[in-house]
């Protein structure tokens, strides 16, 4: 199954503690690239994270974005020092007298204080914590393989479309190269003759061997054959239900190797143009399969 690199998923779970949203953006990349952005209390679940999702995912760059809530109450516990307090209200109360201040110590004189109130983050429960992350990063990349699999297969037939249009041309042209032989044979023959008195009788056997080392330069059986096998492959890998991105890629190179040497070798014009027109069609799938993953 064809898979595209691109795509995004969104996953949500709550229980009676906490609420857990994961979103899964998906691009093209070279390599299998994970990049989690989450609470910096709760990054001990990356390596956890990250391998659910290598699982599915086996190729391009992926975001993952986390967002942990609380539900019904704070994730952050205030204390009050009271004993503190009472000391600095004492002292407070005393540097009053010594200064014959009339003002009585308020309450926001000893909240200006450092140390007197102090917040610190909840204790989590790490089970539960999981439990509730695992839930929303399944229901995310189920979403986001969807996503994946629904262009992939858009990617699929537009690339069976245009590999079927290259076995069109690759016909055209294997109709067409006997006859590049035989005008070569009766070109050469009219050239000599243009050369020659006409009177002359022109060695049929020097033509013939002329041909022959001709028709051996511009023999382009093999590079035929072998592209009508690199495109069954082609077709062949992307039924495939494994990460296939870096297969059909070296198989683009290879076609076009062998495309290129039919253009070289057939010492044909409208050869040629067939060769341009299926190099053209190759360099649009080589284009889809840079977002194959």
């Amino acid at each position: 199954m064809v898979k595209s690199m691109t795509g995004f998923g969104r996953g949500e779970f709550s229980n009676e503690l906490y609420n857990l949203k994961v979103e899964i953006k998906g691009v093209n990349h070279r390599y299998n690239d994970i990049i989690i952005k989450m609470p910096r209390h709760i990054s001990y679940l990356e390596e956890k994270i990250k391998k659910i999702i290598k699982k599915e995912i086996h190729r391009g760059k992926i975001d993952v974005y986390i967002n942990l809530d609380y539900i019904n109450e704070s994730a952050i516990n205030i204390k009050v020092d009271v004993p503190l307090a009472r000391t600095y209200k004492s002292a407070l109360e005393h540097l009053s007298t010594e200064l014959n201040l009339t003002e009585g110590v308020k309450l926001f004189n000893i909240l200006g204080l450092s140390d007197i109130i102090k917040t610190e983050r909840k204790e989590l429960d790490e089970d539960i914590i999981w439990s509730c992350l695992k839930e929303a990063l399944d229901i995310a990349v189920k979403d986001i393989m969807s996503m994946k699999e629904l262009e992939g297969e858009e990617l699929k037939e537009d690339m069976l479309s245009k590999l079927h249009t290259i076995e069109n041309i690759i016909l055209d042209i294997e109709e067409r190269s006997p006859l590049v032989v035989l005008e070569y044979k009766d070109r050469l023959r009219e050239r000599i003759r243009e050369l020659l008195d006409k009177e002359i009788n022109i060695d049929e056997d020097r033509i013939t061997s002329e041909v022959v080392i001709f028709a051996d330069k511009c023999n382009i059986n093999e590079e035929v054959v072998r592209l009508k096998s690199h495109i069954k492959q082609f077709i062949s890998i992307l039924n495939e239900n494994n990460s296939i991105g870096k297969k059909l890629d070296f198989l683009i190179q290879e076609m076009n190797r062998e495309i290129n040497t039919i253009g070289s070798k057939a010492n044909d014009v409208l050869i040629s143009q067939r060769v341009v027109e299926a190099k053209a069609e190759l360099e649009k799938i080589r284009e889809q399969v840079q977002n194959v993953e």
